[in-house]
């Protein structure tokens, strides 16, 4: 018996094409595990550079490359202060669609058995 389950969005919109580019778009920037960290390491609170490579182990070209991206993509906000600049999560939807995934992984995962 084949499972059926309701489509992704009803196909017979009009904005259906706008929907599915826009949530690729969601994905593809979603898609590197150390923006998964970076978003993870930010759910407490805003951190500058220092402190997110301090709690994630990669280079600082590296992580300012990905921090870009998560800006640019509007999943982070920054702010300046002196020399350091802070990042923030400002888009909630994109955590909470991160955190809904990772639970489901985790929990999937023979080790949480």
């Amino acid at each position: 018996m084949v499972k059926k389950t309701k489509p992704l969005v009803d196909e017979s919109d009009e904005q259906s094409d706008e929907v599915f580019e826009k949530a690729a778009e969601v994905f593809r920037v979603m898609s590197a595990p150390m923006r998964l960290r970076i978003i993870s390491a930010l759910c407490n609170g805003e951190k500058n550079v220092g402190e997110l490579l301090s709690e994630i182990q990669t280079t600082q070209p590296n992580m300012s490359q990905h921090l870009n991206t998560l800006y640019q993509a509007g999943v982070l906000g920054k702010r300046r202060e002196g020399v350091q600049i802070y990042y923030r999560i400002v888009n909630d939807r994109v955590v909470s669609l991160c955190r809904a995934m990772c639970v489901q992984i985790a929990s999937e995962s023979p080790a949480s058995a």
